[in-house]
């Protein structure tokens, strides 16, 4: 394949091969690392897992096996589409090709917000950690100095995605080697204290946590899925820079594919070994304790690390601050691709001449998030928590875009093998219809008063920010549709179907 050429969308009437990315900086494993780093594994298993217990008791590590599921499938919508067009605008490009401009737009835009609001969210948790790290714990719960520790990481983190992938792939491969190492060292330590010994709340292992006949509540089962969808988010980021890796074609899918097992075996070995030392009780160290359940690790960290806690606590804060600049990567580049095919105004097209990185995209993704969580901390913290909460609206939503964006797509080539009809149509058509119910379950859910931590119009405030956030994504494309610039994408001209992959081949 050769490489092809569109109208430059700086509206400098220059004409540019591809996107103009650095080509080839990343290989397999600094992909998976990327993917895993966007998941802040750690931090994300720490702050669910007690929420999960609470929804479905022991059957914890079946959830995190069965909420994969959906994820494993869309993977494979995302393997197949980016083969075909390994384009770094995802969704955005794949949504537009197979349903048209607006499916393709919400779904560049519902990857904006997803982003962003859980950017307020790990930037919080590094703000917090940091000076539990330093044992200043006054600092910590001291909601100004937190900001402000939180505004600086989110600043530093957006500075490096600014200077290029290369960089961020090394720092990547510390943070999440640290983070990894604490997290299995946490799983050992709590499998060796389990036999009542140091903690007398311990069980033993019991193969019916794997039993789908102990479930006890469809609504309480699918709460917690819908809870342990939300650690697995992320592993999508090495998708969104398959136009920067050494084989665009292949090496992303294999990444994202990697970061979805190493993530099963890491939440289901470290869970079934926490719920062994800490046990069910709501006092002390057990799980379905309620001063626990924000942050379960730091909670038995303790008692399992001794004076070697603060390694814990490092874990917890190199997870959040990894995931702090992996979450800016995709977005920017989905900005990236939106401009370069008119769908957004050109300047989120312009690349740092230096570092080929998509710079003011880049910038405006880290002050966007810095600007929302800012608001959102003034306004209340328990609209923040609910902000969390909602993000999955927006997951799901691109996630069963991509994935039905897939069956369309190939729908003409499902019987020319039986591998196309199980990669191409049924897993990714599965995939697409379990988010799509997420989705609405999810809203309905979120719609009840007592949801979630606030209440907004009368209703949920976790459906008011979530589907809000979702919602304002019409009016931004509304307005970016009166531009005159803006109608080549509309009409289908610069991106459709037949619109060639703007990227070399390798």
């Amino acid at each position: 394949m050769t490489k092809h050429t569109l109208p430059n969308a700086t509206e400098t009437g220059h004409i540019h091969v591809g996107k103009g990315l650095n080509e080839g900086a990343l290989g397999v494993v600094g992909s998976t690392m990327i993917g895993l780093a966007s998941t802040a594994p750690l931090y994300s298993l720490a702050a669910t897992l007690g929420y999960v217990i609470l929804a479905v008791g022991a059957q914890a590590p079946l959830v995190f096996i069965v909420a994969c599921i959906p994820m494993v499938f869309a993977a494979f919508a995302y393997q197949e589409l980016n083969r075909e067009i390994p384009d770094c605008g995802t969704t955005f490009v794949w949504g537009t090709k197979a349903f048209g401009p607006i499916a393709g737009w919400i779904g560049g835009w519902a990857v904006a917000v997803a982003s962003i609001m859980v950017l307020a969210n790990v930037g919080e948790i590094t703000g917090q950690y940091f000076w539990l790290l330093l044992g200043n714990e006054e600092f910590a719960s001291n909601r100004a100095i937190v900001i402000g520790t939180s505004v600086i990481f989110m600043a530093i983190m957006t500075f490096i995605s600014t200077i290029g992938v290369q960089l961020g792939e090394r720092l990547q491969m510390v943070l999440v080697g640290i983070q990894i190492v604490a997290m299995v060292l946490f799983g050992v330590l709590a499998l060796m204290n389990a036999d009542g010994a140091a903690h007398a709340g311990s069980v033993a292992f019991d193969w019916n946590w794997f039993n789908p006949a102990e479930l006890t509540s469809w609504g309480g089962f699918m709460q917690a899925v819908l809870l342990a969808l939300f650690i697995y988010w992320g592993w999508d980021t090495c998708l969104a820079l398959n136009e920067e890796t050494k084989n665009p074609r292949t090496t992303p899918g294999r990444a994202a594919l990697s970061s979805i097992v190493i993530l099963i075996v890491l939440y289901v070995g470290v869970s079934v070994a926490v719920m062994m030392f800490a046990g069910f009780g709501d006092s002390g160290f057990g799980l379905t304790n309620a001063e626990n359940l924000d942050d379960v690790f730091t909670v038995l960290g303790g008692a399992l690390f001794g004076p070697w806690g603060w390694f814990l606590i490092l874990g917890v804060l190199l997870s959040a601050a990894s995931s702090t600049q992996t979450t800016i990567l995709p977005t920017a580049r989905g900005t990236l691709s939106m401009a370069v095919y008119r769908a957004l105004p050109a300047k989120f097209a312009e690349l740092h001449p230096k570092f080929k990185t998509p710079w003011f995209s880049t910038t405006v993704m880290g002050i966007a998030a810095i600007v929302y969580y800012v608001g959102m901390s003034l306004l209340s913290e328990d609209m923040l928590a609910d902000s969390l909460t909602s993000m999955g609206l927006a997951v799901a939503l691109y996630y069963a875009i991509t994935s039905f964006a897939c069956v369309w797509y190939f729908r003409g080539t499902l019987r020319n093998s039986a591998r196309n009809l199980w990669f191409r149509g049924i897993f990714p058509v599965l995939g697409g219809l379990m988010l799509g119910y997420a989705f609405v379950q999810s809203a309905i859910d979120m719609w009840a008063r007592d949801y979630g931590e606030t209440v907004l119009l009368g209703i949920g405030g976790a459906f008011v920010i979530g589907v809000g956030a979702i919602l304002i994504g019409f009016v931004f494309m509304g307005l970016w549709w009166l531009r005159p610039n803006s109608r080549p994408f509309f009409r289908g001209e610069s991106l459709n179907r037949d619109t060639e992959v703007l990227v070399p081949d390798e």
